[in-house]
């Protein structure tokens, strides 16, 4: 079986300072070196491949598939069907989007309008050019067909090339490395193009409500500011910091409570209030309301104290430390929100570099480690999904954080915190 040039003649790629972007290049590029089709396209079959589509035509209808052609001179005719692996995108455009899909499903849609010829990321040295009609296109789709469950396996993936790995900006993105590696992502592609066009739409206006850029800026704006994290969170967790500092470190769970229960009744009887407006006098809480808002920060203690627990079990947090605060929970999503917005074509590649810079500036000055960022992550994770159940929403993160405090890779072993 041959999947090389299409006719004899044509001028080589160059290969010999080539470094291939991730694993599935380097597979690619070795397997065609031996010649070994089977494994080309073996490996080719387990990952998703990127297409060029039409813009205007996704955001008129989304769940429809708009491909573009391209062109090269090598083919007869001109035409073909450009794909990508991962690693191999181009950067951000515009005007410039791509959707994915697997290999047997180039197969699936042909119609005989379609090119004669799709080529694997071209112009590189893991190139292939696959012939798109039946019955050629046969001999490859069965790669495809017969290729095992494509399970998403919780790993650290790295761009070797086209990813920064060091500096304020790879900084930045290790801060969302969390959600990188629980995704299947790599963590360091600033130039995101996430699961295309059409998932990162979707994944904005399913989990946060974005349609449009100005929402898009509003979330991003709000998550580098710590807003979105609870106040009420915050407010515990301020106070046992209050405390720790005044007392020497430890602080013991049912003094908290007593504490929190202390500053919630005197904040509620009234208090004098100056501002431009003048000097107010704010009217005291009704009791009710106010063991009610006790209550539930008591019950919040116990739940944070639960959780911390958990993770000193789980090695997240060394024995004795806990959670200073939460920030990290809104500044690893500001990471990768910077990022979705970008594969949304809600913002520009330096708009999103910015924030990233930002989002691992705000890190550490709120934490003193990747440690301490990553339990913080978590307890705000669980806070807002988890509901003390310790299931997927609390295991996912703990695995996460294991592969980045241990794998020689991470970039929370590579990169200083501070």
């Amino acid at each position: 079986m041959s999947f090389g040039p299409p006719s004899a003649g044509f001028p080589p790629v160059a290969t010999s300072a080539w470094t291939p972007p991730s694993e599935i290049e380097q597979v690619l590029f070795e397997a065609k070196g031996r010649g070994d089709w089977a494994a080309y396209f073996g490996a080719l079959a387990r990952g998703r491949l990127f297409f060029e589509i039409d813009k205007s035509g996704a955001d008129a209808t989304p769940r429809a598939t708009y491909a573009v052609f391209g062109y090269d001179p090598r083919v007869a005719g001109g035409r073909i069907w450009a794909v990508y692996t991962e690693g191999m995108l181009p950067a951000p455009e515009p005007h410039r989007v791509f959707d994915w899909n697997y290999l047997e499903w180039f197969a699936k849609v042909w119609t005989p309008s379609d090119p004669p010829m799709i080529v694997v990321n071209p112009g590189s040295p893991c190139e292939a050019f696959l012939p798109s009609a039946p019955p050629h296109s046969a001999s490859w789709a069965q790669y495809g067909q017969q290729a095992p469950a494509r399970k998403h396996a919780m790993r650290l993936r790295t761009l070797r090339v086209g990813g920064p790995l060091h500096g304020p900006v790879a900084h930045g993105l290790a801060c969302g490395a969390l959600l990188c590696v629980s995704n299947g992502s790599f963590w360091n592609a600033m130039a995101w193009h996430g699961t295309g066009y059409p998932g990162e739409r979707r994944r904005l206006s399913e989990w946060w409500g974005i349609t449009t850029r100005e929402e898009w800026q509003y979330h991003l704006r709000d998550l580098l500011a710590c807003e979105q994290r609870s106040s009420v969170w915050e407010f515990a967790l301020g106070l046992r910091r209050t405390i720790a500092r005044d007392f020497g470190g430890h602080v013991d769970p049912g003094y908290w409570r007593q504490a929190a229960a202390t500053v919630i009744r005197a904040r509620s009887d009234g208090s004098i209030v100056v501002s431009e407006d003048g000097v107010t006098k704010t009217d005291p809480r009704p009791a009710s309301e106010v063991e009610a808002r006790i209550e539930g920060v008591q019950r919040l203690i116990g739940r944070i104290t639960r959780y911390e627990a958990r993770m000193r079990a789980d090695g997240v947090l060394d024995e004795n430390r806990y959670v200073s605060s939460v920030d990290a929970w809104d500044l690893g999503r500001a990471s990768k929100m910077a990022r979705w917005g970008l594969g949304a074509r809600f913002g520009t590649l330096r708009e999103a570099e910015s924030a990233v810079v930002q989002a691992g500036r705000s890190a550490a000055l709120a934490y003193k480690s990747w440690q301490d960022f990553s339990a913080g992550y978590i307890l705000g994770r669980c806070l807002h999904f988890d509901d003390e159940e310790f299931g997927d929403w609390y295991q996912d993160m703990v695995e996460a954080h294991r592969i980045l405090m241990s794998d020689p890779g991470s970039p929370w072993l590579n990169i200083p915190f501070r």
